[in-house]
């Protein structure tokens, strides 16, 4: 027989926390070597407990979940750990894997997908639930295009009307903005592109994404 995963559940609801452990002692490759609805009593037992993996909420009444992930990185660097919450926002998601978090599904998943998470992380894989892949692939996406970031909204509408052969007192009454703001807003425009003229500016904004 194979050896079994060695999983601790980490989650402040007792009745969530007890059908996580039921569900995954129901796999014969899965043993559930510890529980805890406390983060504080979760860290002092878990490097004894020596789990493979550990599946945890974030939100915890006593210290954060992302404490706690850098707390059990710190005791026991070796172990995965997979965050299963409802928390999707920003924040939480990076702040989890900046402090060793390795997957990050959410609480929305099938029992069947939380199962599959625990092994694909075991074999090498970073599991996430779709929506939280699609916010990293975002996050990289900005980074690795900065250039989308360099204009406005405000700015980028303007480029808009301008591409479309708007005059600036046509924009200045789509926008109801004065044609002074417009021109100000299109010599930054300019400078910001480094273009000489509507045409370039034109150019070089579509080069950058920006329209």
């Amino acid at each position: 027989m194979d050896m079994q995963l060695k999983v601790v559940i980490i989650e402040h609801n007792i009745i969530l926390l007890e059908r996580l452990k039921l569900i995954l002692s129901g796999e014969y490759k899965i043993a559930v070597v510890g529980i805890f609805s406390s983060a504080q009593k979760a860290i002092l037992s878990i490097e004894e407990l020596s789990p493979d993996i550990i599946l945890t909420e974030l939100n915890f009444p006593d210290i954060s979940g992302v404490e706690l992930i850098y707390n059990i990185r710190k005791k026991i660097p070796n172990t995965q750990i997979l965050v299963y919450t409802d928390m999707e926002e920003r924040e939480y998601l990076f702040s989890a894997l900046k402090a060793g978090a390795s997957g990050y599904i959410l609480k929305e998943s099938s029992p069947r997908e939380v199962i599959e998470s625990i092994y694909s992380l075991d074999q090498g894989g970073a599991p996430m639930s779709p929506k939280i892949a699609k916010k990293v692939i975002l996050e990289f996406q900005n980074i690795l295009k900065p250039e989308a970031n360099i204009l406005s909204q405000k700015k980028r509408e303007i480029l808009k009307f301008m591409d479309i052969g708007y005059s600036y007192k046509e924009i200045s009454s789509k926008l109801n903005i004065s044609t002074n703001t417009v021109h100000s807003h299109v010599k930054y425009i300019y400078e910001k592109l480094e273009a000489k003229d509507r045409q370039d500016a034109l150019l070089k904004a579509k080069r950058k994404g920006l329209i």
